[in-house]
């Protein structure tokens, strides 16, 4: 057991044993009161005191987060063997109706506790129930509502059966929960652990290819400016003058991907971003797209650099979706204060099934019949690592998806 599910495990023991105490309580009050049965009362109150005093620090413990291992546990069921062997050995012993409770902690521990410990609570269970028989008080003669300890055993039996039932249903359907919880945590932990080994395999890659990419990219930038030194038309100079801002981009987005690494090695960190900027440098390279802004990104001109990268992602990605619908748009809003940045992208594609995965979470799954599958899951990525939310939902007129993403407080001073 894992230690969510051993301290979910405790703290359910916890709400268990204050209704145990509760039950001891009025039990104690109804045999000796209206039953008139002669019991000890001194021995029994303090068999629940004590269970009483152990419980209220335990409920103190449960409430801040520790690591759990098994011997706290068996200690905690440990003292529920012992009380109730104390319990039982003042009210009757073997012929306490309650006397099969002891086989409970043997149920409860084998969802709760390894294999040898699990045998060492059988083994005290067995002690408990040994010592409450043999050295176990009779119940005395009953001169109250029932005519003989017969009688009194039978009624019990019938409230310890609607105990233990009660037990057992909600002690193993909270367990079960428990697990179930952690295993679906354990496995989401795993997806996560894969999809970011792909994430740094795909990084280290990036910036390994970045700087391969930047002295060709330098040579062609120096022969573009050549030839438009040598045109000899206007439109051919403007032509020369829209391949250097495209090579410039270019260069500037190779830098950025050899940044990190960099940056890394040195122990600083890479330079925020202009949000504005950002978007100009995407409608350079995407012309045919036509955007739609509303709201204002004026105020986000030093953001944290992954907040870029993850709206041109996004950016990319309902372009790509619009132009396989033949609609070359995708609408722009955001909305941003000194608390938080909401940023909302519309494209105008196909939209998406119901049977498909809204948001991946592994690299190089995709729909598109040339995308890499890197897109949404790496936006997945940045969004979660900088504490924000990602979401999906189909446009509310018209065909196309809205993807929209929620970030704290982005703006660096």
């Amino acid at each position: 057991m894992d230690n969510y599910a051993a301290l979910s495990f405790i703290r359910l023991l916890v709400n268990l044993r204050w209704l145990a105490i509760v039950g001891q309580a009025l039990t104690v009050v109804i045999v000796t009161g209206p039953l008139q049965v002669d019991l000890p009362e001194a021995p029994l109150w303090w068999g629940i005191g004590a269970l009483a005093a152990f419980n209220g620090f335990a409920a103190w413990r449960v409430r801040r987060s520790f690591e759990v291992s098994a011997p706290e546990v068996f200690g905690h069921m440990l003292v529920d063997i012992v009380v109730l062997a104390w319990m039982v050995a003042w009210s009757g012993g073997v012929e306490n109706p309650f006397s099969s409770l002891f086989l409970l902690p043997i149920a409860l521990s084998i969802l709760a506790l390894p294999g040898r410990w699990m045998a060492a609570i059988a083994a005290a269970a067995i002690a408990g129930y040994c010592a409450s028989a043999l050295a176990g008080r009779e119940l005395p003669h009953v001169h109250g509502l029932f005519s003989d300890a017969f009688s009194i055993h039978k009624v019990g039996m019938l409230v310890n059966f609607v105990v233990s039932a009660a037990v057992v249903l909600i002690f193993f359907t909270r367990v079960a929960a428990a697990r179930r919880n952690s295993e679906r945590e354990v496995a989401r932990l795993r997806e996560r652990f894969t999809r970011n080994e792909g994430i740094i395999a795909l990084a280290t890659h990036a910036a390994s290819v970045a700087h391969e990419l930047n002295t060709p990219l330098g040579t062609l930038t120096l022969m573009v400016e050549d030839l438009a030194a040598d045109a000899t038309t206007e439109s051919r100079r403007e032509d020369y003058a829209t391949m250097k801002s495209l090579l410039e981009v270019c260069r500037d987005r190779v830098r950025e991907l050899a940044q990190p690494a960099e940056a890394g090695q040195s122990g600083s960190r890479a330079s925020n971003v202009d949000l504005e900027r950002v978007i100009e440098r995407w409608q350079l390279v995407r012309p045919t797209i036509e955007l739609h802004r509303s709201g204002s990104a004026a105020t986000l001109q030093n953001v944290d650099p992954a907040v870029g990268h993850l709206l041109l992602a996004l950016l990319n990605n309902a372009a790509d979706a619009g132009e396989q619908a033949g609609a070359a748009r995708v609408d722009l809003h955001i909305d941003a204060d000194s608390h938080r940045l909401r940023v909302s992208i519309r494209d105008y594609g196909m939209g998406f099934g119901q049977a498909q995965p809204l948001l991946p979470s592994r690299l190089f799954r995709t729909n598109k019949p040339d995308g890499m599958g890197i897109g949404l899951a790496l936006s997945h990525a940045t969004v979660e690592r900088l504490g924000g939310s990602l979401s999906m939902q189909a446009a509310v007129e018209g065909q196309g998806v809205s993807v929209t993403f929620d970030l704290p407080a982005m703006v660096k001073t």
